[in-house]
């Protein structure tokens, strides 16, 4: 019972000093009304030039609404500021709250701004890879290709990704030039495997499975160098060596190939090339390798 009347008492002095800001604000919107139109019926009665008049009516009536403006901010000030501190409050939650949907939003304008890729792009960010079939808002849908970076096969599987990765990490398109693309893959060996002679082969075979569009792949390129105002990057099939490691030897072969075909022109290149071909070390060799070193 005392607890309610204490409530009810809280409630009375909180309609009372609502009230008593209602009054002062009626006292203050009703003075102002007066002293105006004293005020103007001064200047219409003591001032002869009607251009003189209207400048000092206006004046006047501007001076009136700062008054007025700045007497509701004196007696509103302290009812202002708690309203004021409520409305960051619910704001900062509101942050908090829909923070990863902000991110989301933030990432598509980045990505839509920055043209990071379309839709039909191969792209790579973090462990995600593959083409891009769907965008919007919030998210962007991939056809996954793999397993790993260095295939071309679609796994079936479909990945949505929230738009919010594309604010901190930074996005691979492996689509950049679209129809044609200069593909790299690598093949690894051994320092005692017949490396030279794989490398003149692969070279060979790339040049057979790249000649049908070699001329279409290397205008492509001149007329993509010449939109984006790049160097014009060279299409020949190339094979250039890499050691990684003491005792091994990767072949790197670039081809220029159509998007879609990558996966296959790398599979036929590599099945021309190792189907009759056997580059292990001969057996004199080996024998010649094993043979200890003679002491002088």
């Amino acid at each position: 019972m005392f607890e309610s009347f204490g409530s009810f008492e809280d409630r009375l002095a909180v309609s009372g000093t609502i009230l008593g800001l209602l009054i002062s604000t009626a006292i203050l919107v009703l003075s102002i009304i007066i002293v105006k139109i004293l005020i103007r019926r001064y200047i219409t009665r003591n001032v002869q030039s009607v251009e003189l008049q209207r400048r000092w009516i206006v004046q006047t009536r501007n001076g009136l609404i700062l008054i007025l403006v700045l007497g509701l901010i004196l007696i509103w000030g302290e009812e202002l500021r708690t309203l004021a501190l409520s409305i960051v409050a619910i704001a900062v939650a509101f942050v908090v709250a829909t923070k990863e949907l902000i991110l989301c939003v933030t990432g598509s304008i980045l990505k839509s701004g920055a043209g990071s890729f379309n839709i039909g792009d191969r792209i790579q960010i973090k462990d995600f890879r593959g083409d891009v079939i769907d965008q919007n808002l919030l998210a962007t849908t991939i056809l996954e290709v793999g397993p790993g970076k260095i295939t071309h096969q679609r796994t079936g599987r479909m990945t949505v990704i929230p738009n919010s990765l594309f604010v901190s990490e930074p996005v691979i398109n492996e689509s950049f030039t679209h129809d044609y693309v200069l593909h790299v893959f690598t093949v690894p060996f051994k320092r005692e495997d017949d490396w030279k002679s794989a490398k003149t082969k692969f070279l060979e075979s790339a040049h057979k499975h790249c000649m049908p569009f070699l001329k279409e792949a290397k205008k492509y390129m001149e007329q993509i160098s010449r939109q984006k105002g790049l160097d014009v990057p060279s299409v020949e099939p190339r094979v250039t060596i890499q050691v990684p490691a003491a005792g091994e030897i990767h072949l790197l072969i670039r081809i220029p190939v159509k998007s879609g075909q990558r996966s296959y022109i790398e599979q036929s290149i590599l099945s021309d090339v190792f189907v009759n071909q056997d580059f292990s070390p001969s057996e004199d060799q080996q024998a010649s390798d094993d043979q200890p070193l003679k002491s002088d």
